[in-house]
């Protein structure tokens, strides 16, 4: 088995996994995600783990690893990414590529999204395959490329051309789930097992063109601005959905007194939108998880600076809920921006609509066990992860990458931020919390 410099095997080290995967500089676009996978794919090889490369061009590959078992359980899922986002254009304490400790923090882009993850995950399993761990079932480890955009080279390529290696999977473990958060003087643990889809809409807007030097007043520029003002100041209607019920509830009866009960109230459609107004800063993890939301992105106008544009359009990074349809979201939309605005879908990538949540059980006690003093709850993510993916063979995805986050730092805001970091302890914690689930998933 691989060692690092001190002798210890990769399994006991998660740290310096984690550092090594940090300094791959695998920024998407355009990846390049390449050279990171191939040094896990040599870990796993010299651990003597069954793997298989599959890829839709060289330089971006996905890996798929399994240890068996004689366990009769469906197989187990882990997945993640080795992608990141760019850090253009922001200032970082320590260099984004280094994998910096300092602080108690291991420093870098992709610490928490998602190479952290991929290192515990990659502990667990070594450490499974090392000490030939009792498994109910067998245990898929994928490493993918190209989540932060479409996945076309990565989950989506795999689910859509290689569905065999997944076969008779029930369950997986990934991203956005187990960091903690606080709420007064109770700590959290939320398990993601629901997600928003994503939904790309165009807005355009017609109106008078001319020659730079001679100003339109009222033109198309003009109706757009009208358009982004009210996209900007009122909400899309409240739809308080099951698996957002699910979550207040959960959150609301643990909290109880004063601030339970006007949490409770998010459940009231009538009163959502003043309790979030009440709530503030607190309000912003629930807004999105009762409403589908739009955020624009891109603004397309004239293309050069003497011609003022008869048509301009900004495209929106359209979030539905589970259940919704991007007909759904037109319609919303539209009863904001009117009837002079063309409105149409770019892209739609749907999402299960109907979750399962036959392992949530045991990942909770684990966590439990883990932290007798946190309180795991379920949580309906509003972005989009790989899960969308995978949910299209009929896999449950489960957000579970457990840590310890200090009082203070926000996950949601940290992520694709500049210093994007994660305790040093915390690695251990979820690579143990990993560990222990090989053991118990077909329970």
């Amino acid at each position: 088995m691989e060692t690092l410099k001190d002798g210890a095997p990769v399994y006991q080290r998660p740290v310096e996994l984690l550092q090594r995967l940090l300094r791959f500089d695998t920024t998407n676009p355009p990846g390049n995600e390449g050279p990171c996978i191939a040094f896990i794919h040599e870990l796993l090889e010299n651990a003597g783990i069954e793997t298989a490369i599959r890829a839709r061009t060289p330089d971006r590959p996905n890996l798929v690893a399994r240890l068996r078992s004689r366990g009769n359980a469906p197989p187990l899922l882990l997945y993640g990414h080795v992608d990141v986002v760019t850090t253009a254009n922001q200032e970082w304490r320590y260099p984004p590529f280094e994998g910096t400790i300092a602080d108690g923090f291991v420093w870098g882009r992709g610490a928490l999204d998602m190479k952290g993850g991929v290192a515990m995950m990659l502990a667990a399993f070594l450490r499974a395959k090392a000490e030939n761990t009792a498994l109910p079932g067998d245990v898929i480890l994928a490493v993918v490329s190209d989540e932060e955009t479409t996945g076309d080279f990565g989950a989506r390529f795999l689910v859509e051309n290689h569905p065999d290696l997944f076969e008779g999977v029930r369950y997986a473990i990934g991203e956005c789930g187990g960091f903690s958060f606080y709420s007064g003087s109770k700590r959290f643990y939320p398990i993601m097992f629901a997600e928003k889809q994503r939904c790309a809409v165009r807005v355009t807007v017609r109106g008078q063109g001319g020659h730079g030097s001679m100003p339109v007043r009222g033109g198309a520029m003009a109706r757009l601005s009208e358009v982004l003002r009210r996209l900007d100041t009122r909400r899309l209607p409240v739809h308080v959905t099951p698996t957002a019920r699910v979550m207040i509830d959960a959150i609301s009866s643990t909290l109880g007194g004063t601030a339970g009960l006007v949490l409770g109230q998010l459940k009231n459609p009538a009163l959502t939108n003043a309790v979030l107004s009440i709530l503030g800063e607190r309000g912003t993890l629930f807004d999105p998880l009762l409403h589908n939301t739009v955020s624009p992105t891109i603004l397309r106008g004239s293309t050069t600076i003497n011609v003022i544009p008869s048509e301009v359009s900004v495209d929106l990074d359209g979030r539905l809920l589970p259940g919704f349809s991007p007909d759904d979201l037109i319609a919303e939309i539209r009863g904001i921006v009117g009837d002079e605005a063309e409105l149409e879908v770019l892209s739609y990538s749907p999402g299960p609509a109907a979750p399962d949540m036959g392992l949530f059980g045991t990942l909770s006690d684990i966590l439990r066990e883990a932290d007798p003093e946190g309180i795991p709850i379920p949580l309906l993510l509003s972005a989009t992860t790989d899960g969308r993916h995978f949910s299209q063979l009929g896999i449950q995805t489960y957000g579970f990458l457990p840590v310890q986050l200090p009082e203070g730092l926000n996950f949601i805001r940290t992520i694709h931020g500049a210093d994007e970091r994660i305790p040093v302890e915390g690695l251990g914690f979820g690579a143990e919390a990993i560990h222990t689930l090989l053991q118990r998933f077909g329970g």
